[in-house]
């Protein structure tokens, strides 16, 4: 049988084993993504107590640029309230696009530092839902840190410090 043009008898010999390292390399790196190193992992709850309220915050502490990410934030006053607000610091948000948020605040400002978002009032032992879709800006890169914080008002019930590693 005659072997097609430009195909030899050195082409259709028996050259040894193909070599393992690609396939060892592929499984390291899909080895060191399953242990959410890189990200993707499930979101840690940072929770604090006051004698005035319990906060829970929901977030990713790795993401990578540009991926789309959900905090949830939890409130549990232990007294009555006259008016909640949720206050998030701006280094925290900067170079990120916040795409949503549920349920939508009655009143939106920005005091101390801080973006605040003013729910009304809430009973002790009844708890707020608060949640937020947003994600990472190209120009962040390494992380941001700062607070996410419960308030009466101006006076602050409760706060959580929040930093997000961000990787390429």
């Amino acid at each position: 049988m005659q072997a097609p043009d430009g195909i030899s008898e050195e082409h259709v010999r028996d050259h040894g084993r193909a070599s393992p390292v690609p396939v060892l390399c592929l499984a390291a790196l899909l080895g060191l993504g399953l242990t959410g190193f890189l990200g993707g992992q499930s979101h840690e709850v940072r929770l604090t107590q006051s004698d005035a309220a319990s906060l829970s915050v929901r977030t990713p502490r790795v993401l990578r640029n540009g991926m789309v990410f959900e905090t949830i934030v939890e409130v549990v006053p232990k007294r009555p309230v006259a008016d909640l607000v949720i206050g998030v610091s701006a280094p925290l948000w900067r170079e990120m696009t916040i795409n949503t948020m549920i349920p939508t605040a009655e009143e939106e400002s920005h005091k101390d530092g801080h973006h605040r978002f003013s729910f009304g009032s809430a009973e002790p032992g009844e708890t707020f839902r608060f949640k937020i879709d947003g994600q990472i800006n190209p120009p962040l890169f390494a992380g941001t840190s700062g607070e996410i914080a419960a308030y009466d008002g101006d006076h602050k019930l409760a706060g959580v410090p929040v930093s997000i590693r961000v990787l390429p």
